[in-house]
């Protein structure tokens, strides 16, 4: 295997010094044009690449940007990243992404690793880091942006929505439109923290007017379509008078839509779902159910944009914050 090429290589091809050739590969503003030229030329010639993380120990940060989510998996974050690609392309810096599974701990540990590579900031998503990844953060002297979520403390920069109002919102849509007996249908509820905060607002709306939830079917596994039909055909089955289904999300909603089909059950005439994301997907189910939807491409190129303005100066409390509202769309739940 070839070996990787050296700054020595590229100092002799150009004619330089090692220190001359580091400086001019670094843009150093006391190297001469020429001897820039010279060496931009001489590592392009033999494939050299520039060491960051090296050069990073004096400048003490390199150009990346640090990105955790909790899935991949999801099109929420993929939707996400693709935001915070949107807005860091013309900046000059890279993001990583790591991935926890919506596990605490192990967000701690990516989090460890990726302030160890020295970068320019920190993207994360939600608000409850455990005690130690807050220190992290806290203590790494870089810009950090906590994303999609605005129910709490924020370290730095906060970019997201308030998923107890969203919560609160469709539930008070769905009594509006003549809707009294409700069930919850969720997932993950113990690690996906947004979820259980939509669910709060949701039960508190219901409370203001003296109802709660007539029946609740949940799960410790991931949200998907299979589980969503299974834990609603379980509550159709257990003969509950309700007439409204709040989903934590739409995938689990469309799930709840084939259970209802299945039974022989109108949507939404008898039983109104709703779920949460605005995923595209549901326009082509049968009949389009009501959903909230969250401007998730926004947050990611929002908080991009924040975190790359306050590498450059100190923002302002309101500056480093911004929140969304997301949009309650019915579909078919009215004519």
């Amino acid at each position: 295997m070839r070996t990787k090429p050296t700054l020595v290589e590229v100092a002799a091809l150009a004619g330089v010094s090692k220190m001359t050739a580091s400086r001019a590969l670094r843009g150093a503003s006391d190297v001469s044009e020429r001897n820039i030229e010279k060496v931009l030329r001489a590592s392009e010639e033999i494939g050299y690449v520039t060491n960051h993380l090296a050069t990073s120990l004096s400048s003490q940060t390199t150009n990346l940007i640090g990105v955790v989510v909790p899935s991949l998996s999801n099109v929420v974050f993929a939707e996400v990243l693709a935001g915070i690609s949107d807005a860091i392309q013309e900046s000059g810096k890279q993001p990583v992404f790591g991935v926890s599974n919506y596990n605490a701990e192990v967000e701690t540990g990516i989090i460890r690793d990726m302030l160890s590579w020295r970068p320019s900031g920190m993207i994360v998503t939600g608000l409850e880091q455990t005690e130690q990844s807050r220190k992290l953060l806290e203590g790494a002297g870089i810009p950090v942006a906590q994303i999609m979520d605005v129910d709490g403390d924020a370290i730095d920069i906060n970019v997201g929505l308030s998923h107890v109002d969203a919560g609160r919102e469709m539930a008070r849509t769905l009594l509006n439109l003549g809707r009294s007996r409700f069930a919850y249908v969720g997932s993950a509820l113990d690690n996906d923290v947004r979820a259980q905060k939509r669910m709060q607002g949701f039960c508190e709306e219901l409370s203001r007017e003296n109802l709660s939830l007539v029946e609740s079917r949940t799960d410790e596994g991931f949200s998907s379509l299979p589980m969503g039909r299974e834990l609603t055909a379980d509550i159709l089955r257990s003969g509950a008078k309700i007439d409204a289904i709040y989903y934590s999300n739409d995938d689990m909603a469309a799930g709840g839509l084939f259970a209802a089909m299945s039974a022989g059950v109108d949507v939404p005439g008898q039983l109104l779902l709703a779920g949460f994301n605005g995923l595209e997907f549901l326009e082509g189910l049968p009949v389009r159910l009501a959903t909230a939807r969250s401007p998730r491409r926004q947050i990611g190129a929002e908080a991009t944009r924040i975190l790359l303005e306050a590498m450059k100066q100190p923002l302002s409390r309101d500056e480093r914050s911004l929140v969304f509202r997301p949009e309650i769309d019915l579909g078919d739940s009215i004519s």
